[in-house]
């Protein structure tokens, strides 16, 4: 079967695919409000250092698992656990694939408010003030109409496969969000109080580098930030081709990953400071106030008082993040599918709809249940599942997966102390970040 799976034909299509996998709401909000409350530019230094140490070899280990076996995360690792267990892989690609569901029903939600906040602006325009009200306000109704209208317009590319769906959109989308957040960082950085931003977000506040909340919340956003731990990379990897550069190819992908990052901030962090500049408040108790109030309260606040010029920032801030959103639920979505495929043969678009209504049950009944039921599934995923998974990787590659496992057998010059590292630094680097954010 491997010779008939669909993948990526191009080295470029890969990176930008697996970066838009990696690039989500996280890195354009959750990014900046860490760096904003963590001492701006300190935060950023100490970023990119676990970068380095601990997400860049996490990627590699999650791409490299889904490369060596060709399969979707399920197969990938009953196969790594052959010899030890092979029931112990398979639940653990179990667990994966489950909090992929899991991840798209309350993700899918959020995208879907991203969707509705980018019409916003052209429904004020046209003069329908209830339409603009009705698509800013919180309502189930809103949630109904936009995360179903999310879910299809994600089904509609999964529904091509890699080469034609996957790829040809990511070519698409990903430099279109390039695009747009440049643009918006240069409109931002002419206004008043932006200057401000820029230096606390650049400039290093060195009494806070060996804050631990600091040192801790940069390794939990750089291991989530590339969106490890629920198999999205795995299943990237496993379409590529045999023969293809995986150091390389992971490098690319850190690095455009990191610089989409980097940009958010360069965008957020001076519009915050903007936003307090024209009288917003921005901070709380020296704190700058929760992610979802920032994106959708006080920047709203901010285009309204730009007058005209505001409802295009607006509209093209939140189109900015309805793309961020759509190709990372692409990547995410790819693997259930990607499962009934090779596991039950099924057809690609009779799987891909099972998985879109199974997604869409999901989110509705985190809609019914909104109030409890939302936070309560977000801090499961991302404080357990994801560093959970994340460190099951690392032992899977560094220590159980002895067939096959190019790590083990390529052990000269650098091979041999990457593989060492991987089997003893990432697995204590990855406990320390379970540990501590699950204690907060």
């Amino acid at each position: 079967m491997a010779q008939l799976r669909d993948g990526f034909q191009s080295r470029l299509g890969f990176v930008l695919a697996a970066a838009g996998a990696a690039v989500g709401l996280g890195n354009i909000w959750g990014f900046p409000t860490q760096a904003a409350n963590h001492g701006g530019g300190a935060f950023l230094l100490v970023y990119f250092i676990v970068i380095f140490l601990l997400a860049l070899p996490a990627l590699y280990t999650e791409l490299y698992l889904g490369h060596q076996a060709q399969a979707n995360p399920v197969k990938a690792l009953k196969q790594a656990w052959q010899e030890k267990g092979p029931n112990i892989g398979a639940t653990a690609g179990y667990i994966g694939l489950f909090g992929a569901i899991v991840m798209l029903s309350f993700y899918s939600i959020v995208a879907g408010w991203m969707l509705a906040y980018s019409i916003e602006p052209i429904a004020r325009f046209l003069g329908f003030d209830q339409l603009s009200a009705f698509l800013v306000g919180e309502s189930t109704l809103r949630n109904f109409i936009f995360t179903p209208v999310m879910l299809i317009l994600t089904a509609s590319i999964i529904l091509k496969g890699v080469k034609s769906g996957i790829e040809t959109w990511s070519r698409r989308l990903m430099p279109m969000l390039l695009l747009l957040l440049v643009a918006l960082i240069v409109y931002i950085g002419t206004l008043d109080g932006a200057a401000q931003g820029f230096q606390a977000y650049l400039v290093p506040d060195f009494s806070h580098i060996t804050d631990p909340d600091l040192i801790i919340a940069a390794m939990g956003q750089a291991f989530f930030s590339l969106s490890l731990g629920v198999g999205c990379m795995m299943i990237y990897g496993s379409y590529l081709k045999p023969n293809a550069n995986l150091p390389k190819l992971t490098a690319s992908v850190a690095l455009l990953d990191t610089g989409v990052a980097f940009l958010a901030g360069l965008l957020i962090i001076p519009a915050i400071f903007v936003a307090q500049h024209n009288g917003v408040e921005v901070f709380q108790d020296g704190k700058l106030i929760g992610e979802g109030r920032l994106i959708f309260a006080v920047l709203p606040e901010l285009f309204a008082s730009m007058g005209e010029v505001g409802l295009v920032v607006g509209l093209t801030f939140f189109v900015l993040m309805s793309i961020a959103s759509l190709t990372s639920t692409i990547s995410s979505t790819e693997i259930p599918v990607s499962f009934l495929v090779e596991n039950h043969g099924l057809k690609r678009h009779v799987a891909t709809w099972w998985v879109t209504a199974t997604i869409l049950v999901a989110s509705c009944l985190i809609i019914l249940n909104f109030d409890w039921m939302f936070g309560l599934v977000i801090s499961l995923f991302t404080q357990y599942q994801l560093p959970l998974m994340g460190l099951f990787y690392f032992i899977t590659v560094g220590w159980m997966w002895k067939r096959g496992n190019q790590l083990h057998l390529e052990c000269k010059g650098p091979h041999y102390w990457f593989a060492q590292y991987v089997r003893f630094v990432c697995p204590i680097l990855m406990t320390a970040v379970f540990v501590n954010v699950a204690l907060k």
